[in-house]
């Protein structure tokens, strides 16, 4: 396995930020993600494969939702809860970016997918050169205009990319470069994000192409993109979704016809390989959704993809 020294401090530290936020979207329940994953023993595991673990805790945004409630904060456009994911998301990238200078990896739970804009954000201030693979049902890069519902867990990409021009989101800074993002797992696009997605190039890779070339050659491809020298340091931002519904049902959105466990797992192993994955998100578990074995299993699926990131091997 190739060595990430050259980006990483010695002791090698993961700092875990349990970010327990679910303010861009509507359900009840992804907050308690990070809770189940620790419970389960996720530290840990962690710690068994050799790294340091810099716990930072749980990570409430009670006070940000009590000063920017409702009432406060109405749409901006379409968008749902803007002041208040805002704020979060600014507070979020300001720890990750700390934790990043630190020369630690960093690896946030989620919570919803907004926060991938603040933990993106934060590690593209400590590592310009940065890529991303994002491994998703969804493509997150709805604008203020052409999003439907109006949740901000689904518009993180644009503000990243800064195509989305919002005054109170000035702190992202638009610095992500289309060529630097790459999409797996993709099944279920709204029609704007199919033009912006085509309009700015970005390397897509539906399930439609998992299919077609299976996981290793779209990985491979997707690296070859973004990271064709294998030399950027890079981000993975795993939303539970990406994941079919039968290995992973306790998430918000579900979409049938997804990664299978092993075809997550893969991603997880093979960016892992390159030596130069610097920081993962793992969000929208959301356990209160369905049944306790069918989050006991979502959550066992979590927790195994961050130990594939970190390292663990089969053999």
């Amino acid at each position: 396995m190739s060595s990430n020294v050259n980006l990483l401090k010695d002791p090698k530290t993961v700092a875990v930020i349990g970010c327990q936020f679910r303010g861009g979207q509507g359900k009840m329940g992804v907050e308690q993600g990070p809770v189940h994953l620790v419970n389960a023993g996720l530290l840990g595991q962690i710690k068994e494969l050799g790294w340091n673990v810099r716990w930072d805790g749980y990570q409430s945004y009670e006070h940000l939702e009590e000063k920017i409630t409702v009432e406060t904060d109405p749409n901006i456009g379409r968008m749902r809860r803007p002041r208040l994911v805002s704020n979060v998301c600014e507070e979020v990238s300001k720890t990750v970016e700390q934790h990043a200078k630190e020369g630690q990896f960093v690896l946030t739970l989620g919570g919803d997918h907004s926060l991938g804009m603040a933990t993106i954000g934060g590690t593209l201030e400590v590592y310009p050169e940065l890529c991303v693979v994002w491994v998703d049902a969804h493509a997150d890069i709805n604008t203020p205009e052409t999003t439907d519902l109006g949740w901000l867990h689904g518009m993180p990409v644009s503000f990243l990319l800064g195509i989305s021009n919002v005054p109170e989101y000035s702190w992202t800074k638009g610095k992500l470069h289309p060529s630097r993002i790459a999409y797996i797992g993709l099944r279920d696009i709204e029609a704007g994000e199919k033009a912006t997605l085509k309009k700015l190039g970005i390397k897509t890779f539906s399930m439609h192409h998992v299919d077609k070339y299976g996981i290793g050659g779209v990985v491979k491809m997707a690296l070859d993109a973004i990271n064709p020298t294998r030399e950027r340091p890079i981000h993975l931002s795993f939303d539970i979704d990406s994941l079919d519904p039968q290995f992973a049902p306790s998430t918000g959105t579900p979409v049938w016809g997804g990664l299978t466990f092993r075809e997550g797992r893969y991603i997880c192993e093979a960016v892992c390989e390159t030596g130069k994955l610097i920081a993962m998100d793992l969000v929208e578990v959301n356990p209160c959704l369905t049944d306790p074995a069918s989050a006991k299993r979502t959550v066992a699926a979590g927790c195994a993809l961050v130990r594939a990131a970190l390292g663990e091997e089969l053999l």
